[in-house]
């Protein structure tokens, strides 16, 4: 019986208020999902950690999950069992997730079949749990919403994260000139070696005079923004006449003026990767993979924590001193 007892239970991480990093709960007795039609089972080797999930833990999210719940979006492992009607996956395969069902901070994670994707051989498990949303927000950001060409400018505010990274990629094999910005030498680096032509440290006092300095006349054609409650009013100041900025992340509320964009015909757009239609997400999906073959795309994995340290993990993604990579719970 005790045989029969493990076997159908997991550890996962479970959220039974919402709070701070400490309601997050590791527990050993959890059942194992079983997938109904059209889903499928992971067990998981690795889940990303992003930055939404703290929002959505702390409750001042638009989006509640009903409690208890556990987080997790961005799992890699390998396919455990399959619904009926599942036919594009087997037991046995390699496969990354842009969502789950049960979630994904678990040793075993449920999701719908076509919100997972195999994962290519070139790539590990680590960096298969750094596909998610990190790239399908990049690309939805810089390509779906802020119509990016070969030829234009990119400013990446807050550069070194996974969306950073995830972003500059795309920008550089699309043709666009990238600058991105971190608040470490190290930082500066990665985004250097990552697909940006020049990096500032948005931690000096003058960098914005530095970017003007380099951009010109000309400005910035899109900004695709981390952090806009902190620079949204400097951003319209960096555009070019038509520019754009694309809000991806944002801790609070800030004061622009609206003659900034008036003065440019510049626009600012929200940009939410859940709100993308079925055709988007598919859309994501082929460019990622076709990136993956290319050779192009390699998701940079920073800090792992194990499923123990998951408070440690969710306080360090909004306190830490600068990202360098994508965070990973194995």
């Amino acid at each position: 019986i005790a045989m029969a007892g493990t076997r159908n239970a997991m550890r996962a991480v479970r959220v039974f208020e919402f709070g701070g990093p400490e309601v997050l709960k590791l527990q050993s007795n959890v059942s194992i999902p079983i997938p109904n039609e059209n889903q499928v089972l992971i067990k998981v080797h690795a889940c990303g950690v992003n930055p939404v999930e703290t929002y959505i833990r702390s409750g001042n999210y638009a989006r509640k999950p009903a409690l208890p719940y556990t987080p997790g979006s961005d799992v890699a492992g390998v396919i455990e069992g399959v619904g009926e009607q599942v036919t594009a996956f087997k037991k046995g395969d390699k496969v990354f997730s842009i969502g789950t069902v049960s979630g994904g901070y678990a040793e075993y994670a449920l999701a719908a079949a076509n919100r997972v994707f195999p994962l290519s051989d070139k790539l590990d498990f680590r960096q298969g749990a750094a596909l998610g949303i990190p790239y399908f927000t990049a690309y939805r950001a810089l390509i779906q919403k802020g119509c990016a060409k070969a030829g234009e400018s990119v400013l990446v505010h807050g550069a070194s994260g996974g969306v950073g990274i995830a972003t500059c990629q795309i920008a550089r094999a699309c043709g666009l000139k990238v600058l991105g910005t971190a608040g470490t030498v190290e930082g500066m680096n990665v985004v250097l070696r990552n697909g940006a032509h020049q990096a500032f440290n948005h931690r000096e006092a003058n960098y914005v005079d530095k970017i003007k300095e380099y951009t010109g006349m000309e400005g910035v054609d899109v900004i695709i923004e981390m952090l806009s409650n902190i620079n949204l009013a400097t951003d319209l100041q960096l555009l070019s006449y038509g520019g754009r900025v694309m809000v991806v992340g944002c801790r609070g509320p800030v004061e622009i003026n609206p003659r900034d964009t008036m003065s440019k015909e510049s626009s600012i757009t929200g940009v939410s990767l859940f709100l993308a239609t079925e055709e988007e997400m598919q859309d994501c999906a082929r460019a990622v993979l076709d990136g993956i073959e290319a050779g192009w795309l390699k998701p940079l994995v920073g800090s792992e924590y194990p499923l123990e340290k998951v408070v440690q993990a969710h306080e360090d993604i909004m306190h830490s001193s600068g990202a360098r990579g994508k965070m990973v719970l194995l």
